[in-house]
């Protein structure tokens, strides 16, 4: 790990918070990680503040960082929320967008469809997240831009995480087809009802994957 230690560091971590490997309370020893990864405790620290960002880490000042995870009501309803506040997003961008809002849109999906075509879900997911963000900026609320960033960092880990349900990348691509044909029609109530989908599949899609992992990680456990 040189150059971009942090970001895979993080990612690491998060896959092993939201599957259940680390548990919920567990304390985070910097020398036990930075021993595991190889690296030095700064990147390892870095990281658990990133994670502190977004809800999965908290950090106790003389303490030490602690694992923190959403339950399961608790995601249900944080992906329904939102699913309501991109659907807002999306109809307001139909009907506001402008030229410069039509190209980042547009950017960012090829930027998914190259992804998905080689099925890069590394690369997927920043791109699937600035296809989001550009939906968001188009609707020139910056009240309601600033809180979607805030909830799409909050879920970070759990959108990136759904990713590796079989086929579901593809699946995303095409539904975001269909919100860009809405959108670029003008149609903003369909952008809206289509978008709100997307977001709450998401959430679903989440949950089977989030029990299959658990219940892997039980397994090796009780094998070990």
């Amino acid at each position: 790990m040189r150059g971009d230690q942090t970001p895979r560091l993080r990612e690491a971590l998060e896959d092993d918070i939201v599957s259940g490997r680390l548990r919920p309370g567990q304390r985070l020893d910097e020398v036990g990680l930075a021993e595991r990864f190889g690296v030095s405790r700064t990147p390892i620290r870095e990281a658990l503040i990133q994670l502190s960002a977004s809800g999965l880490v908290e950090i106790r000042p003389r303490r030490g960082a602690f694992v923190m995870l959403l339950g399961p009501r608790e995601l249900i309803e944080s992906f329904e929320l939102m699913a309501e506040i991109e659907a807002a997003c999306a109809r307001l961008a139909a009907q506001r967008m402008g030229p410069a809002d039509r190209a980042a849109i547009a950017d960012a999906h090829e930027a998914c469809r190259a992804a998905a075509a080689e099925g890069d879900e590394a690369a997927y997911y920043p791109a699937n997240a600035r296809f989001h963000a550009a939906i968001y900026a188009a609707t020139g609320n910056r009240v309601l831009v600033a809180e979607a960033l805030r909830l799409q960092r909050a879920l970070q880990p759990y959108r990136r995480l759904q990713l590796k349900v079989p086929r579901r990348m593809d699946a995303s691509f095409a539904e975001h087809e269909a919100i860009l044909e809405a959108l670029f029609a003008g149609a903003g109530l369909r952008a809206a009802d289509r978008l709100r989908a997307h977001v709450l599949v998401q959430g679903e899609r989440f949950m089977t994957l989030l029990a299959a992992l658990q219940a892997e990680t039980g397994a090796v456990a009780a094998a070990g």
